[in-house]
């Protein structure tokens, strides 16, 4: 499954924010691991840079950014993406670009702890719970057909 992470999910992780930061954690370990295929908005990366530096530091967020770039797929923003955004019936523009910008890169979901910014969104948006209670669940079928990759 391919899915665009919104901001807050990643920033849930990095900042340890309570009480999202073990499952946002999960999910990102599962990115790392490759047993989920994740894409953050180009954007993104700027807004986790710098709310990560003014908590924590800047050496500490080039630190975290480095490791972003690594593990996940980034889904450009350009003038095709921001157009979309403008005409899209999403309301939150800032959604709408990650939206717009993972929809580019083909992801089947968003997970987010804001899903009301995606609510006309024709792919699937993921509460990090839902998400998690998800792949469990695909995870548990796929041992009882006898599949173990």
């Amino acid at each position: 499954m391919k899915v665009i992470f919104d901001t807050n999910v990643v920033l849930d992780c990095l900042l340890k924010r309570k009480p999202f930061h073990e499952i946002s954690a999960w999910l990102m370990n599962r990115v790392e691991g490759g047993l989920l295929d994740g894409s953050l908005c180009a954007n993104s990366i700027t807004t986790i840079e710098y709310l990560i530096a003014k908590n924590v530091g800047r050496s500490t967020a080039k630190r975290a950014i480095k490791h972003l770039l690594a593990v996940f797929e980034i889904a450009e923003v350009n003038k095709a993406i921001l157009d979309s955004a403008i005409v899209s019936p999403l309301a939150d523009f800032e959604d709408t670009v990650i939206y717009q910008s993972g929809l580019g890169v083909g992801v089947d979901a968003v997970v987010t702890r804001d899903a009301k910014g995606f609510k006309k969104s024709e792919i699937p948006v993921y509460s990090p719970e839902d998400l998690y209670a998800l792949i469990l669940e695909v995870n548990e079928n796929e041992k009882e057909n006898g599949r173990t990759d």
